[in-house]
């Protein structure tokens, strides 16, 4: 499959600002967009079945290329066939580099123009990678969307290191796509990362160079690591500026409503977030006037579900009260069914932002969202 090949389709653009819907084409279907990607990390969504993903109507979840490179490995992904049989998952997969994990997790890491290498937060042992390598692992998972090595930055990077690593970044696009199109047989999209920390013309070079590159499509790296909602806000809107409008756009890491909305307000498809499973192992759950805590005592005694009209399991068949002494007694279906509730939650809030946009009442919808979900 060359590069070049089309895998967007515009359905309809809100008259009120740049949302819009479409689809998406994968080997494993057509996803539709603007669409949420549950993660899961090691292959599997934390404290839900993935048949249960799949009922709720997740088309494509997240898995990442630094986990499963360290474990299990490609020797047993390759024996398996790839990750879609051996986690019986046979929608869609997106996976992530493992840029972030390697900046975030590893110890002792050094990138240079060649590659990174990096000490796993498994065993300490030494590993060293190419985005070659990088490629050619996500080949070996079977993605459906594989993204290319980037160097990702912290908020406060001083402008001679933030440039360094933008260029880096753009040699190992260079290189990664290179790499893509030798598998011919291969049917997974490469997408490039936009980076430039939080410098304008850093963000507009990057934007400019890997949109006009031969990637499917683009994502959005080094938001939402740490900066205020407003910096976040203004360096979204501006880097969409200079993305192109017939690809798929992804911005990586963000899960929250009020974040979702705003990059769906500013044209993108694509986003994901461990927030709403990790919020939820924890008790905390979405609600249409904002997230709460089950193991509040105020929830001892109440007997209704955490949202009225919600088809999660939790909702359907059991009470505030009960999912709280699932949690106060330390059991895991309290988690279980926290994570499907809030994958169902942003699942309908998905659906109803695709309403919205077609119905050119996006602008209207978001106000009301945030004013009942945030109280302003």
């Amino acid at each position: 499959m060359k590069q070049l090949d089309k895998i967007f389709r515009l359905k309809h653009k809100d008259n009120s600002s740049l949302a819009r819907t479409g689809w998406i084409d994968l080997p494993h279907g057509t996803i539709r967009t603007p669409a949420f990607m549950p993660v899961g990390t090691n292959g599997t969504v934390k404290g839900i079945h993935h048949d249960d993903v799949a009922s709720i109507g997740y088309e494509i979840i997240l898995a990442n290329t630094y986990h499963l490179y360290l474990r299990p490995g490609t020797k047993v992904l390759s024996h398996f066939g790839g990750l879609h049989p051996f986690s019986n998952w046979n929608r869609n997969i997106l996976t992530d580099s493992g840029g972030f994990q390697v900046f975030s997790l590893s110890k002792f890491r050094k990138i240079k123009e060649e590659g990174v290498s990096f000490q796993s937060h498994i065993d300490g042992s030494r590993h060293f990678l190419t985005p070659e390598d990088v490629v050619d692992i996500q080949r070996i998972i079977g993605s459906d969307i594989l993204m290319c090595l980037d160097v990702c930055t912290p908020a406060d990077l001083e402008y001679r290191k933030a440039r360094q690593a933008w260029e880096i970044t753009r040699q190992w696009a260079v290189r990664s796509l290179e790499r893509r199109k030798f598998h011919e047989d291969f049917k997974g999209n490469l997408f490039g990362i936009v980076q430039g920390n939080f410098y304008k013309d850093l963000r507009k070079e990057s934007a400019e160079t890997i949109g006009s590159m031969d990637f499917p499509g683009v994502a959005i790296g080094g938001l939402s690591v740490g900066e205020e909602p407003a910096v976040f806000s203004d360096f979204l809107a501006f880097t969409t500026e200079f993305l192109p409008l017939d690809k798929p756009r992804y911005v990586m890491g963000i899960g929250s409503p009020d974040y979702i909305l705003d990059a769906v307000a500013n044209g993108i498809d694509l986003f994901d977030c461990v927030l709403a499973t990790r919020t939820a192992r924890n008790g905390s759950v979405f609600t249409e006037r904002g997230m709460i805590q089950l193991k509040r005592a105020e929830h001892e005694f109440k007997d209704e579900p955490i949202s009225e009209g919600c088809a999660c399991t939790a909702c359907t068949k059991y009470s505030k009260g009960y999912l709280r002494h699932l949690f106060k007694a330390q059991e895991m279906l309290g988690g279980m069914l926290a994570t499907e509730h809030n994958l169902t939650f942003l699942y309908r809030m998905m659906e109803q932002i695709r309403e919205a946009v077609d119905n050119d009442v996006f602008a209207q919808y978001k106000r009301d969202f945030i004013s009942k979900y945030y109280g302003r």
